[in-house]
């Protein structure tokens, strides 16, 4: 387990360096970008003093990596706070979104999956095959116009927009999130039904399957617990991938609802250039995705106790 963790800190160190490359790698003078062509030369300065520009290179990369050491991942230009805190504040939103998404797509995707192996060249298997093929295929912000119109428009049933923190009641909280947490999970869906389908075909085909089937076992018990459960390691594999995928591709759905999440958070930050918040929030996804690698490695020992011994 220790050696999981020290192997995850080369990882945080790349992913520190290159957030601090973003603003080396702008074209031009990354002061005059975030400060506008048209700022004074005063202003520019100021921006390049604020961001510590002005100082030698490496001098600069020892500085954010001491800063980074100490929790500070910068301030933003334009909500002048700090990025930490402005990611805090809005963690929540995306941590719903991509929580409730990953709550419809496990169960969903898992059970047609299986089902799709269980009933495999069958019309059954064609039609789950498809439909989770539509579901990879189809862009979300469509799917995500169609659904307000549909949804909250036509129908009332949900608000178009806005975000009900789960303080104010599981219903409204749940109202709020709930169609752009269920459009999320259709592309995830499609994802891992096409894995668990693909994992259960190689397990089904062993010859402990045809053991257990021999002795007089029940299809319930076959399928639902012994192919199953060893085909854990790639769907937990799935559904790491898949947790990522959440958090990040909440940047679209939270646009379209309007959701104050991380994701539209960075958006706004990019088109005001304010390429610090930018540089935060990146790092700071970035150390999530190899958390959620780490968890996924963890959650392997525990769904294959073979995996404990090598």
């Amino acid at each position: 387990m220790a050696l999981k963790f020290l192997q995850a800190v080369p990882v945080i160190v790349i992913i520190s360096i290159l957030a601090f490359l973003l603003l080396s790698l702008l074209p031009g003078d990354p002061a005059i970008i975030i400060a506008g062509e048209q700022a004074s030369p005063a202003a520019v300065e100021q921006v390049r003093r604020q961001l510590g520009l002005d100082r030698p290179f490496f001098e600069q990369l020892a500085i954010w990596l001491f800063n980074l050491a100490r929790g500070d991942f910068g301030s933003s230009l334009i909500l002048h706070q700090s990025v930490l805190s402005a990611v805090v504040e809005r963690l929540p939103v995306t941590l719903s979104l991509a929580a409730l998404s990953i709550s419809f797509t496990i169960p969903v995707g898992v059970l047609l999956g299986s089902v799709a192996a269980y009933f495999r060249r069958t019309w059954i298997d064609s039609l789950v095959m498809t439909t989770a093929l539509l579901g990879v295929s189809i862009p979300a912000f469509w799917i995500a116009i169609l659904g307000v119109i549909l949804f909250s428009v036509q129908l009332g049933w949900v608000p178009s927009s806005g975000f009900a923190p789960i303080s104010q009641g599981v219903g409204p909280w749940f109202s709020s999130i709930a169609l752009p947490a269920l459009i999320l999970s259709l592309f995830q869906i499609g994802f891992l039904s096409r894995m668990t389908r693909s994992a259960m075909l190689d397990v089904l085909g062993q010859d402990y399957i045809r053991t257990a089937r021999a002795k007089g076992l029940s299809e319930w018990r076959t399928v639902g617990k012994h192919a199953l459960r060893n085909a854990l390691i790639l769907i937990i594999t799935a559904t790491g991938i898949l947790l990522s995928a959440a958090i990040g591709g909440s940047v679209i759905i939270e646009q379209v609802f309007a959701l104050p999440g991380i994701g539209r958070m960075v958006v706004q930050a990019i088109m005001a250039r304010d390429y610090p918040l930018v540089q935060g929030t990146m790092l700071i996804l970035g150390f999530t995705f190899v958390m959620i690698n780490l968890t996924v490695d963890i959650l392997y020992t525990l769904a294959d106790p073979r995996v404990r011994h090598d």
